[in-house]
């Protein structure tokens, strides 16, 4: 079995043992004492040197054993060792990798020093406690700042060789602090309140030493830092760069472990007990910079990645974890990157870990069930709620901005639902916390914070199904152009037709020859996700369509003022098409759809003789020409007795090309 050997006394070093722990690698790890090898994962291809190596005792070890490679993770400050392993590596012809850990980061309030000497020299023109974290090895300079006994409360291992190293630097027991790290910013900040410090001295440890941790928490806790800095290190990689020589070396494949995590609204409290769990056992965790800095207690390595294909690219940059999470603001299921993640992820071993969405929470603190309550997202979407609040009676939205409340009640109250009860929930689960409740009207001018989320509630019964609206439900007035009626096409026609387009919810409709807006309004209320064009040539019948949207409040539909097929050029390409009036150029209309997408869905409804020859020549050029003639007689009342009065006979083409060469035919 091929052997690597690494000397592993820091952070970096244990990773590495601990990701090839139980791989088909034999790996020799050496430490320099017994606390050390206790940190080092047991394993049966691990083997575990405890003691200090000389230069000597380097080159004779190199010598025996014939190693692959070595692997010096050595501490930073350790530069003395490093020349060693260097040197007995070129003695023994042995390869020498330099395993360097990342930089920690600049504080533009830290004092820096090039020694600790230096530190102790600073502190003694300063006033204040301070907790040293430079570890057991150096308090003897410390010693010669005039009360350094009753200011200084040194950090150390919790090992007999640091408590004797305090004590012979002359520290009382109270004084020192006894723990293993890594800490967390929440420890870090907790220890500082509790001596009362004003300054933190620390060497310079990078990202896995602790070093952001402890700039942050000197921060929070109103400290300074006075920062050793980090010797020049010599050419080398970072722990990712190890792994990938190591993989690439011994063809290795490691499986990953991926939780993504539902953290709630961001406050430990809606934490929930197997989220936590989660979190403790990952090695680093993947998500949005807002997400990081909510689970920053848990003291892991965070990359700030929102796009899934970000977030499955940063772990396949870092192979040095196996273990990831993937924090999801609210429940990892309602409305987060989940869903295009986890396709990305084939073949790690995933576990999607649910948490409290904002919609649990906010209906709770209003006290009302949401077991009935449509969701939607209005977050960086244009749209509208009432068209929902009317279908629904109920309806979740989540929302962004300050002036979110203000768009969402203004849409209302154009809706005629000025008096719907509205419920707004900022900066829920977090300590200012705020739940504002009132109607559309009362909140109109509300701002909100950034982030929020909204309960609308509608006393009325909910509108009917989006087909086939009864005529009336719309606003038609005699037209301004020579007094011609702007036409409409009538609910039963209206019904079928919209029928034969087979819609989705994510459309992109062309309604030419809009008239009064009619089809357009159904069109837009059966694609809340899609987007309607109404084209129309006549200023007055725009203008109505214009009255009808607003009417009905609704985003997802714009007027278009012009002639088909010149006014469809800068329109996005539509999947499907109405045809209600061509002004004479159908065929180059359904030849301007069928450029733009050649597989668009259009329906065409015709009433002159002359429009229905036009349209069953065009129909031969599609594989699916369907044309329905559609006869229809309505009832009126004439005495005691009730007559059926017949309606233009109308035909309805439906127009499509074959299933072949394309698999999204709609």
């Amino acid at each position: 079995m091929s052997e690597l050997c690494v000397f592993a006394g820091t952070t970096e070093g244990r990773r590495l043992a601990e990701y090839l722990a139980g791989q088909p690698v034999k790996l020799c790890a050496c430490v320099a004492t017994e606390y050390g090898e206790t940190l080092i994962p047991q394993a049966d291809n691990i083997e575990v040197l405890a003691g200090r190596l000389d230069a000597e005792a380097m080159r004779r070890l190199f010598e025996q054993r014939r190693f692959d490679a070595v692997v010096d993770a050595t501490h930073p400050f350790a530069t003395a060792v490093s020349e060693n392993i260097a040197a007995a590596c070129r003695d023994t012809g042995t390869e020498y990798l330099r395993l360097n850990r990342e930089g920690g980061g600049a504080d533009g309030d830290a004092v820096y020093v090039d020694s600790i000497q230096g530190a102790a020299d600073f502190l003694s023109t300063v006033q204040g406690n301070a907790l040293l974290a430079t570890g057991s090895k150096e308090l003897m300079p410390y010693t010669t700042v005039e009360g350094y006994k009753d200011r200084f409360w040194p950090r150390v291992l919790p090992m007999p060789a640091s408590l004797d190293a305090c004590a012979a630097a002359g520290f009382a027991p109270a004084h020192i602090i006894a723990m293993q790290g890594p800490f967390s910013i929440d420890m870090n900040v907790a220890t500082l309140k509790a001596i009362d410090a004003r300054w933190l001295v620390t060497k310079e440890s990078g990202k896995s030493g602790g070093f952001g941790e402890k700039i942050e928490a000197a921060r929070r806790a109103g400290a300074r830092c006075v920062v050793i800095g980090q010797p020049e290190q010599v050419p080398g990689m970072d722990l990712s760069g190890v792994v990938k020589w190591v993989n690439e070396r011994y063809s290795l494949r490691p499986a990953r472990e991926v939780a993504v995590v539902g953290i709630g609204m961001g406050s430990p409290d809606t934490l929930t007990f197997e989220a936590d769990a989660a979190l403790r056992d990952a090695e680093c965790v993947i998500g949005a910079r807002r997400m990081i800095e909510a689970v920053a207690r848990y003291g892991k390595p965070g990359f700030a990645e929102i796009a899934p294909a970000k977030i499955a690219a940063c772990m396949a940059d870092h192979p040095e974890y196996r273990r990831f999470a993937v924090v999801m603001s609210g429940d990892s299921g309602f409305y987060s990157g989940t869903k295009k993640l986890l396709p990305l992820l084939d073949g790690d071993r995933v576990k999607v870990v649910p948490g409290l969405s904002s919609m649990q929470v906010l209906c709770a603190r209003v006290q009302t069930s949401w077991d009935d309550c449509h969701a939607l997202s209005l977050h960086g979407r244009e749209g509208s709620a009432a068209p929902a609040l009317k279908k629904y009676g109920k309806v979740f939205a989540l929302m962004d901005g300050a002036d979110a409340v203000k768009r969402v009640c203004a849409d209302l109250i154009a809706a005629g639902m000025g008096e719907a009860r509205v419920s707004v929930g900022e900066r829920l689960s977090y300590p200012d916390e705020k739940v504002a409740r009132g109607t559309a009207n009362e909140l109109s001018d509300y701002a909100c914070a950034p982030l929020s989320a909204i309960l609308l509630e509608w006393p009325a019964e909910p509108m009917p199904l989006p087909v086939g609206l009864p005529d009336e439900a719309f606003i038609r007035e005699l037209g301004g152009d020579g007094g011609r009626a702007v036409p409409m096409t009538k609910s039963e026609v209206r019904a079928v037709s919209v029928a034969k387009l087979r819609l989705t919810e994510d459309a992109v409709v062309y309604d030419v020859g809009a008239g009064t807006g009619s089809v357009s309004v159904e069109l837009a209320l059966n694609c809340p996700k899609g987007h309607v064009y109404a084209i129309e040539c006549r200023e007055d019948a725009a203008d109505l369509i214009e009255r009808n949207i607003q009417k009905f409040a609704l985003r997802n539909l714009t007027v278009v003022r012009g002639t088909a097929p010149e006014a469809l050029a800068d329109l996005p390409a539509p999947t499907h098409a109405f045809i209600g009036g061509s002004s004479g150029n159908m065929a180059e209309i359904v030849d301007a759809l069928t450029a733009k997408n050649p597989w668009v869905r259009v329906v065409v409804n015709a009433i002159a003789l002359e429009s229905v020859g036009e349209l069953a020549a065009i129909a031969r050029g599609f594989d699916d020409g369907e044309i329905v003639a559609l006869t229809l007689a309505r009832s009126r009342r004439a005495g005691r007795y009730h007559l059926m009065t017949g309606l233009n006979p109308i035909y309805i083409a439906t127009l499509q090309k074959g299933e072949e060469g394309h698999e999204d035919r709609t």
